[in-house]
């Protein structure tokens, strides 16, 4: 039994740092193999730029221009999760292209992987929580409005940030990333904590959204959509195709220890091209739901567009109080009362 989980653990420490074995057998197997792997590599360098620009765009706006309310608190530091990520993905890749074009191998810091764990945890938990809220808000409005304090979101932030630090933390250090040092029960202990916590996230993600789209379209006692509902839908949308894959491929490595040789050049490599995707699509769908029915995009700021993408108001209303996009100041008093 201990030799199992030896093995085991060894495989998903091998998992953790595979990077070190680009000029192994294994990435060499296959020219498509490499081929593939390059152009993901060398498109994660094109978009990953992108991204980083556009979520710091985001961070900016809410960070320093606009009035942040309740969720808008959410979206900045879901903006962060992606920009960390984003971050990680392009040093990894470019690794990666060096290696292949010039033949010169560069270990990458074992940080950046608890980096990555780090993000995808954090990024992951906010879109949770995100969900949750608006569950609540729906299913239980007054509950939920008086008792719901105005620092809630920011402090629920802090928790959220807190926890997968100490997670990544606790992996990292238990598993090898970290300081050197490799401890085959605690592996295997943050392993499992770390597993049940991202399917705890998975069933509350689906569940909430699951919840809410009953509540808008079925039933006698339907909720109006607003521009804050499709927001958060087309969040979720795009990461349960882009990047539910990779927490999924990461749960499989955590407990299949030879899963990349069952794997077919490696889907690592894919899913995290995937999830890098779906945190370049994110600040877009904020500009995109902002400028929604009203021709925005050509006229307006972007400063403009986010906030109408955080307005949590019925589109019968919105039009009457049309005359706010010309005054900014007007409209973040309606989305500040929100």
């Amino acid at each position: 039994m201990s030799g199992d989980f030896l093995s085991k653990n060894l495989s998903i420490s091998a998992w953790k740092t595979n990077i070190t074995m680009l000029n192994g057998s294994y990435y060499t197997d296959s020219s498509y193999c490499d081929i593939k792997i390059q152009a993901i590599s060398v498109l994660s360098i094109i978009i990953s730029p992108v991204g980083m620009g556009l979520n710091a765009k985001v961070l900016w706006l809410l960070g320093i221009c606009m009035h942040r309310n309740a969720f808008s608190v959410y979206i900045f530091n879901l903006a962060m999760a992606d920009f960390l990520f984003l971050c990680f993905q392009f040093v990894f890749s470019s690794f990666i292209v060096i290696y292949f074009l010039y033949s010169i191998f560069l270990e990458i810091p074992l940080f950046f992987y608890f980096w990555r764990i780090f993000s995808y945890l954090s990024g992951l938990s906010i879109l949770s929580t995100i969900s949750t809220e608006r569950c609540l808000s729906v299913i239980w409005p007054i509950w939920y409005h008086c008792n719901r304090s105005r620092r809630t979101s920011a402090i629920t932030c802090f928790v959220l940030w807190a926890m997968s630090l100490l997670l990544g933390l606790l992996d990292g250090m238990a598993c090898g990333l970290l300081f050197n040092s490799f401890d085959i029960y605690w592996c295997v202990t943050s392993d499992v904590i770390i597993s049940v916590w991202l399917i705890a996230l998975f069933v509350v993600l689906i569940g909430c959204n699951l919840t809410l789209l009953v509540r808008i379209f079925c039933g006698s006692h339907r909720i109006p959509v607003t521009r804050l509902y499709v927001t958060i839908a087309f969040t979720v949308l795009v990461f349960l195709i882009f990047g539910f894959p990779f927490g999924v491929y990461w749960l499989l490595y955590l407990w299949v220890g030879d899963f990349h040789y069952i794997s077919h050049c490696d889907v690592f490599y894919d899913t995290q091209f995937l999830y890098c995707i779906n945190s370049c699509i994110n600040p877009i769908i904020y500009f995109l739901v902002g400028s929604i029915r009203h021709r925005m995009f050509r006229r307006k700021s972007l400063k403009l567009l986010l906030q109408r993408a955080m307005q949590d108001i019925p589109e019968e209303e919105e039009c009457v109080d049309n005359n706010s996009l010309e005054h900014p100041e007007e409209l973040e008093r309606v989305q500040s009362s929100s």
